[in-house]
């Protein structure tokens, strides 16, 4: 397979960025959608608005299987496509999105048999139920299509081709935005379906990206082909998955467990700190959005390099991002810290929550350099094919350092010493990070497998 990006020979600092910039649209435009269907239902009053809140845990475990097969496929797909694998290449991507098809399926049957229970167990009531019910039976209908449709943006991002998969999100945000008013409040000859209608509206938005990206792998690409079952080959392709995807998996479902026990602690101190912490988690996905899409591009650079034996040229491109997210992040922080009020005064004006958010955003970001060496390094660490090492990494920062360091801080500093404890964890686990990384190499057995 050729190598059309130049991801084994060309200067590495232009190839990370020309495959980062589309992926920093396509990150906007997810965002951006998110932001779409929340602002709709919002219009349909407050029951709407909790009822659609109360289906985030469970689309939380879904999105978080999507990106460990993802992470999955990205680091394998990258290693056969370096080796100048193609035939294999196309076998592998067919058994992980078959494996992709029949898990998703199976777990939107169950979740579609037991809506009211499960959702009754989180807390909803009667009141919000029915409106669970309309919007997860359409949602359940069309995870599949999602999984499917983010595991399919992974296998071209591991041919280098990162344009394609920022096209395919910004239709899918362009579709839903058009049909989410259409059909949630019945303008011109649409019924109005209210919430169940934001649900339609992401279901087409998936059905259409998802046969984009279909034909870009199938036709353009020539990255997938359809192979006949075999057990034996698909037993050995699962397994090398689930070694990466596993782990991964797990990790994406850490860190919005180690925030909702935060905030627990928090709640119990001022409510206020609740809705600043909230605030500032939002504002730290949007601070962070440079380091999400670098360390996407990173993933298929460094897999690609170390399938095609060229392991110094990986450590480079990993050295290279670290010292960029670096000096990024620190020079962001400079107009976050002097407008922090500012800022804080677009989320509330509770004199309180200003003040808490204020806070949040002077100590907080001036970590997010090491914090993005940290996010970074974990990503390398799976195209390494060193999963629990990535997995044990944020094990370590949120379990064995950042709550209890946050316990403390609390007890002593209140919410301060709560939030202080975020940004020591975080340079600790960077300097960390960031040593691992000078002396990462490629493990023997993983090569003399790849």
């Amino acid at each position: 397979m050729k190598d059309r990006h130049g991801l084994l020979s060309a200067p590495i600092g232009r190839v990370l960025l020309n495959m980062s910039l589309p992926n920093l649209i396509g990150i906007i435009t997810l965002l951006g959608s998110s932001l779409v269907d929340t602002f709709f239902i919002s219009r349909l009053g407050t029951q709407s608005l909790a009822a659609i809140s109360f289906t985030f845990p469970v689309t939380l475990v879904i999105s978080s299987i999507a990106i460990g097969i993802g992470a999955g496929v990205s680091a394998n797909l990258g290693r056969l496509i370096g080796a100048g694998q193609a035939a294999q290449a196309r076998v592998f991507l067919h058994d992980a999105l078959l494996l992709t098809l029949l898990l998703v399926s199976l777990l939107s049957l169950l979740g579609s048999l037991c809506i009211r229970p499960l959702f009754g167990l989180l807390g909803a009531n009667q009141g919000s139920l029915p409106l669970i019910q309309e919007y997860m039976s359409f949602w359940y209908l069309g995870a599949p299509l999602l999984v499917l449709l983010m595991v399919g943006i992974q296998g071209l991002r591991s041919t280098g081709d990162t344009r394609s998969p920022a096209t395919i999100m910004a239709l899918a945000a362009l579709i839903n935005l058009i049909l989410d008013p259409l059909l949630i409040f019945g303008l011109g000859p649409f019924p109005r379906l209210e919430i169940q209608g934001a649900a339609i509206a992401t279901l087409v938005s998936w059905l259409l990206a998802l046969s984009l990206c279909g034909y870009l792998l199938a036709i353009k690409h020539k990255m997938l082909t359809f192979a006949g079952v075999t057990l034996a080959r698909l037993k050995h392709n699962w397994h090398r998955l689930a070694h990466i995807a596993q782990p991964a998996a797990l990790m994406n479902l850490i860190n919005p467990l180690a925030n909702a026990v935060l905030m627990a602690m928090l709640a119990r101190i001022d409510h206020g700190a609740v809705a600043a912490f909230g605030a500032g988690t939002r504002l730290e996905s949007v601070l962070l959005i440079v380091v999400m899409a670098l360390s996407s591009s990173l993933m298929p650079f460094i897999a690609q390099n170390l399938g095609a034996n060229q392991a110094e040229r990986a450590k480079q491109a990993l050295l290279m991002a670290l010292k960029f997210v670096l000096l990024f992040q620190s020079l962001l922080y400079l107009p976050i810290a002097l407008f922090a009020t500012q800022l804080a005064q677009l989320f509330s004006s509770d004199p309180l929550v200003i003040e808490w958010l204020s806070f949040y955003l002077l100590v907080l970001p001036c970590a997010y350099g090491p914090l993005g060496v940290v996010i970074i390094v974990a990503t390398a660490l799976n195209a390494y094919h060193r999963p629990m090492s990535s997995l044990v990494i944020n094990l370590c920062r949120l379990l064995l350092i950042m709550l209890p360091l946050a316990a403390l801080g609390s007890y002593i500093g209140g919410v301060k010493g709560l939030l202080l404890a975020l940004p020591i964890t975080n340079i600790f686990m960077g300097l960390a990070c960031y040593v691992l990384a000078t002396r990462i190499s490629e493990s023997p057995k993983v090569a003399a497998l790849a």
